[in-house]
This record gives C-alpha cells, structure tokens and sequence, in this order.
C-alpha cells in the first residue's frame, strides 16, 4: 500500500515520503496513529496544504523528547527482584518495568519507547536504548539486582553473577599447606 508519511518513520522515510509498506503495517499501525495517509490525490492536495504545520510539530515534539533526553542520557535505574544464586532471576524485567522505574523518578517516557529486545533474565547492569522521538535516542542503564546493597555493589563494578569458589579452595588448600607443614615439623624433632 503506497502511503504518504506525516512523520519520520524508522528505515521507511521522513515526512512527506510517499512510500510502499505492506498493508497490515498500514492498517494496524501507520493510518490509526496519524502518522500516514494513504496516497491519494485527495490526501496529496491535504498533505501540501498542511505541510508547515505537520514539520511544525513534528519540531515541537523533537524539542520535547530532546528535553527529556537531555536528563535521561546514561541515567542508571535501579530494580529490585528476586534471583537465584547463579543470578538468574525468578521473573524477568520487561520494557513496563523499565518505564514505571523511570515514571517513578519523574519521567514521562512510555513502555512502547523502550526499546528493549528481549526481557532482562538476570541480575547486573544492563544498556537499555530509548528512542524518544524518531530522530531523538539515549541509552539507560538498567541495575537489575537481588537488593539496595546488591545494587550499590553492582554500581562500583563488582560482578555478582559469578559464583565464587576460589576463597573457599584457596582456604582449604592454606589449611593442607600449615598441616603438612605441621607434619614436617612434628617428624623433625
């Protein structure tokens, strides 16, 4: 289906691009949000009359978003849920998760622009890209943990996914070591 796009859509075009999309994409998402009309001569004549007040507050919605942006770049939100030992966690941390954690801190971004592949599965800190406005994207970064300490200890840099048995083994092994020193000793004398 060629549509006329009233603002700048991802790999497809900018505004005012007469583009073929697949028609679901059409009909589903691009003519119900505004952000296309189909390619009539009817909607040609509307789109050239309207065209400085479409480029108008797609400007306006651009200096928002980059206002929002400009106080979220390499923000870093902190979410508490429940792991197992190995960090795998009893759940995941969803795009919803991450937009209520920045509502809750004051920001107006909405689940549908957090740009989050697939759901977080595990503790540590985790990069996660918003795109706020076509033209405008920052990047968060997520600290899934088990707890607030958990969180802080994830901040300065300490990798709490790893199992660590090296202290348990090194302190066996110091405990053969002053045995078999032990032994020597005794035999000694």
């Amino acid at each position: 289906m060629k549509v006329i796009l009233l603002e700048r859509i991802g790999k497809h075009g900018h505004i005012g691009d007469e583009v073929s999309v697949k028609d679901g994409f059409a009909r589903n998402f691009l003519l119900p949000t505004g952000r296309a009309l189909r390619a009539t001569e009817a909607n040609r004549k509307r789109f050239e009359r309207d065209k400085d007040d479409i480029e108008k507050r797609n400007q306006e919605r651009r200096e928002a978003a980059a206002g929002i942006a400009s106080g979220l770049n390499g923000k870093t939100v902190v979410i508490i849920r429940q792991a197992g030992e190995t960090g795998q966690l009893y759940g995941s941390v969803s795009s919803r998760d991450v937009a209520d954690a920045l509502i809750a801190e004051g920001f107006s971004v909405s689940r549908s622009q957090v740009d989050l592949a697939n759901p977080i599965k595990n503790v540590g800190v985790h990069a996660v890209p918003l795109h706020l406005h076509a033209e405008v994207a920052v990047s968060i970064n997520v600290n899934v943990a088990r707890s607030e300490d958990e969180a802080a200890r994830q901040a300065a840099g300490e990798d709490l996914t790893a199992i660590n048995y090296d202290d348990e083994a090194n302190e066996a092994f110091a405990a053969e070591q002053q045995a078999a020193t032990a032994d020597l000793d005794t035999s000694e004398e």
